[in-house]
């Protein structure tokens, strides 16, 4: 064998330590594309493989390829998935304090939600993701709650008896009956069409997924009422994560923090955007704040400050 072939198969074996150490992870959600939520990920993932020299390889599953988020938590505490980016209905119906992030007008806009979600109530609640089998990277959120309607609704009590697609979590749940709207859970894929055939009558979402699915096609109102903050957690599986070299974990860990901290700061912008995009269109735009919902917002929180105890910790937080 002459010496410039002995030399590259040398280098082929110097070589394949690296191929061999690295693995494609899976990360599922519920966005879309266009969403921030799945941007967000995206750049994430780009930088994790960058810093981990492609050892880590996060592919991204979104608009619920992977299942509904009941589906993927199976998926995730069993080790067949790696990572998410869930919303609160899953932990919330395990745990209620994982609810409180869904008090009504707990936060007055994004700057707010941000501060919380970094403070010691929401790091405890990431904390006992353990309890779930699952290890916690940090909070996200979308915008702040709105509401869009097919029916015109220019009172509190036009939406009585309105179908208002919710997640399916019971702070939420609550708060619509209280209204005495009929809340109606439907996954977040499904609503576009749900919304133009009358299947539902009207949402909670935020002004961001209001203008890119284009609910407001089929809208006759957009209630401007950011009435409540919408956390995201991103989540990897626990089973997973004890295999994963310690080196690497320290860089997902740290890319995951910073990117949903930024995600967050860009919300009051990106909804600033949304709504001036929305008041283009011919649908009727009207702000609102607490009073417009009447009693129903004081006597959730009395109820719920006995069923969720850390609600009472992140009021104080707001307070400080």
């Amino acid at each position: 064998m002459n010496t410039l072939k002995k030399f590259a198969i040398g280098l082929a074996a110097l070589a394949l330590p690296s191929v061999a150490s690295a693995e494609e992870y899976r990360l599922g959600l519920i966005t879309p594309p266009p969403h921030q939520w799945t941007v967000s990920a995206t750049e994430a993932a780009a930088e994790i493989k960058e810093k981990t020299d492609g050892r880590v390889d996060i592919l991204l599953f979104p608009s619920g390829q992977l299942g509904n988020e009941s589906q993927m938590l199976q998926q995730l505490q069993t080790g067949a998935m790696d990572f998410a980016f869930f919303t609160l209905g899953e932990f919330a119906n395990r745990d209620p304090n994982y609810g409180i992030f869904l008090a009504p007008y707990l936060v007055d806009d994004v700057a707010g939600a941000r501060e919380l979600l970094k403070g010691p109530t929401a790091q405890k609640l990431l904390d006992n993701m353990s309890n779930f089998g699952l290890v916690g990277f940090g909070w996200g959120m979308a915008g702040m709650r709105i509401i869009v309607t097919g029916p015109k609704v220019e009172k509190i009590e036009d939406l009585k008896g309105k179908k208002i697609r919710t997640i399916p979590f019971a702070p939420e749940l609550a708060f619509w009956e209280a209204l005495g709207a009929a809340p109606t859970p439907m996954p977040l894929p499904a609503l576009y069409d749900a919304f133009a055939n009358g299947q539902v009558d009207g949402m909670q979402i935020d002004v961001e997924g209001t203008w890119n699915t284009k609910y407001y096609d089929h809208a006759e109102s957009i209630i401007i009422s950011n009435h409540m903050m919408f956390p995201m957690a991103a989540i990897g599986s626990g089973r997973k994560w004890q295999s994963i070299d310690e080196k690497d974990r320290a860089v997902i860990d740290e890319v995951f923090a910073r990117k949903l901290d930024e995600m967050v700061g860009k919300y009051a912008e990106i909804d600033a955007k949304y709504k001036a995009d929305l008041e283009t269109t011919d649908v009727d735009v009207t702000t609102v704040g607490r009073e417009w919902f009447g009693p129903a917002i004081d006597a959730w929180y009395e109820d719920w400050r006995v069923k969720a105890p850390m609600l009472v910790e992140l009021e104080a937080e707001t307070k400080k």
